[in-house]
């Protein structure tokens, strides 16, 4: 309370009546280091997405869906939290006649208008952010030289990925897309970095223009002479000189990203220049894959799979026999990972909860809420890997000698609902709205759903979720060959259990038919399911899918492994 307090103070200096807290960094990226973590400084909220709102008498947390628990948990003391969309911003502030200040580095215009341009509120920019000015934080900026992808590995070069852009621009008579967003740029010009604990993301800003010119602007430290000489056409700069760069183009019409194009940015921009599009393209180029890009996925599942499945087997031996817990559970995961060098880092921030914390979507095991497995549990763990060729998502459910039978049926449904999106037939305009209706059929039929989309799309070695498909209600964005997404539908028990079973699956074209094609190879805990609830069609999906983790893992697995492998990949 004592920050929150801090805060309010400086008010009436800003002559403000509230103030707005991102989640955001000046990259709006999905994790930030701990340092930029503004939001969790003030409200102690973990959680990857949300935004808080100070006024003078009330403090509002809002968070979606996958939040709802955490977010109560560890900030509810102190704010009320708010379930966005089910309820917004504007709804809070209706007839409120206030100034709210904000850092315009970490908001878009976007984001304010969808959550405020329904109010009489108004909106002030204050450069210096508040927050900054009562945290005496250590600002870490460690040296990860940006590097680049080899060819072999991608399947596209640069300059092709930069003719397309170049394309694009003369297709809607635009002189120059200003791209912000960090894994945007990565793809673009098939480099890697290392500026988040969980993506090889390298922070950076780039400026195309109709002439295939194009302006860098990072940390030059990161910059190699080596990198300078593939690059010898590119302008890199400082990035603290982005602002006065902008502020020189006059007349010009821009392509920006209204998800990633700042405010302050937006503005520099739009004072002297017109903007055309409020779209990067490159969110479309980026979500299909070359050739190249699935071979190389398809072997990174492989050796995360060999990694996950002998931390499974070597959990449901042990959690009985010593004290494991939430935490030493994730690392020991983490451990087995490490045995292969073609591991870089973890892709997210391991789920491993057991008993009720499994009903919290995006648990993140402490200090305050570690829990030891016991006989009984089941046991939810959301993991995933980068490796040198690929990005891994992929959540097991399994049982930890647990017998009760409506956990079983509800696990049962589950998984009838993640092989109904497996097998579902994909035709022309296919969008992800079609199928989440799928996932969540057999749950409904006893009254049952979860908070959280179906599928989210993957990167290729780079963010572990990305756009613009998804499978979730709302997204109309057709799928099309090459697309990876993630196949994860759910239930949980407030204070009981969380069940989920994830794989990443791509889409697939043969002889003119797509079809989704899995690329995740772990086996799905067969004692948690209810067989005369799967159909003949169901068993066969599983008992072949099965068939491929087996033909795939046998050869690094020693004698025991091998003989839990083939139990634990049999006929059901």
């Amino acid at each position: 309370m004592e920050k929150i307090n801090k805060l309010k103070i400086k008010f009436k200096k800003e002559k403000i009546d509230g103030y707005l807290i991102s989640k955001n960094d000046e990259f709006f990226n999905e994790y930030i280091p701990e340092h930029n973590d503004r939001l969790k400084y003030v409200s102690n909220f973990s959680g990857s997405y949300g935004f808080a709102l100070l006024l003078k008498k009330n403090n509002y947390l809002f968070v979606d869906g996958r939040y709802s628990l955490q977010a109560t948990k560890e900030s509810g003391k102190f704010f009320n939290v708010v379930i966005i969309p089910n309820k917004m911003p504007y709804d809070i502030l209706k007839r409120k006649k206030i100034l709210i200040g904000f850092d315009p580095k970490l908001f878009t215009k976007k984001t304010l208008k969808t959550f405020f341009a329904k109010t009489t509120c108004t909106f002030k920019p204050i450069n210096k952010n508040l927050v900054d000015t009562i945290w005496k934080r250590k600002k870490i900026n460690k040296k990860f030289n940006f590097y680049k992808l080899p060819q072999i590995s991608v399947g596209q070069n640069y300059k092709s990925k930069v003719n397309d852009i170049v394309l694009n621009l003369k297709i809607v008579g635009a002189d120059f897309q200003f791209i912000t967003a960090s894994e945007n740029n990565a793809w673009l010009l098939n480099i890697r970095g290392r500026d988040t604990k969980y993506s090889p993301i390298p922070n950076s800003y780039i400026l195309v223009d109709k002439n295939k010119n194009i302006h860098f602007f990072c940390d030059l430290k990161k910059i190699t002479s080596s990198l300078k000489k593939d690059f010898k056409k590119i302008s890199f700069y400082e990035i603290e000189t982005i602002s006065e760069f902008l502020s020189r183009i006059k007349k010009k019409k821009f392509i920006i990203d209204r998800n990633t194009c700042s405010f302050l940015f937006e503005n520099i921009i739009s004072k002297n220049n017109q903007i055309l599009n409020l779209s990067d393209p490159i969110y479309n180029f980026k979500a299909i894959k070359t050739k190249n890009e699935i071979k190389n996925m398809k072997l990174a599942h492989i050796y995360d799979g060999i990694a996950l499945t002998k931390y499974l087997f070597w959990l449901k031996k042990n959690f009985d026999k010593k004290k494991i817990s939430e935490i030493s559970a994730s690392l020991k995961l983490y451990k087995f990972r490490k045995q292969s060098e073609k591991f870089k880092f973890s892709s997210f921030p391991t789920i491993s909860g057991s008993g009720p914390n499994g009903a919290i979507i995006h648990y993140n095991a402490s200090k305050k809420t570690n829990r030891l497995l016991r006989d009984g549990d089941i046991y939810l763990v959301d993991s995933g890997g980068q490796y040198e060729f690929g990005t891994t998502d992929v959540t097991r459910t399994i049982s930890l000698k647990n017998s009760n039978k409506r956990i079983k049926d509800i696990f049962t449904r589950v998984l009838k609902g993640h092989i109904a999106v497996a097998k579902f037939k994909i035709k022309k305009n296919t969008s992800g709205s079609k199928i989440d209706s799928e996932a969540r059929k057999f749950l409904k039929k006893i009254g049952l759903n979860y908070s959280h989309g179906t599928g989210h799309g993957v990167g290729y070695f780079l963010n572990v979720h990305e756009g613009p498909h998804a499978i979730s209600k709302n997204n109309k964005v057709n799928l099309q060959e090459g697309m990876v997404v993630s196949n994860e539908p759910g239930y949980y028990e407030k204070n009981k259990f969380g069940i989920r079973i994830e794989n990443l699956i791509y889409v697939k074209k043969v002889r003119g038919k797509k079809y989704f094609e899995n690329l995740t190879m772990a086996p799905i805990d067969k004692e948690l399911i209810k067989r005369d609830m799967l159909s003949d069609n169901e068993k066969k999906w599983l008992n072949e899918y099965h068939q491929k983790v087996y033909k795939n893992l046998k050869n690094a697995m020693d004698k025991t492994e091998i003989i839990d492998l083939k139990k634990a990949c049999s006929a059901i």
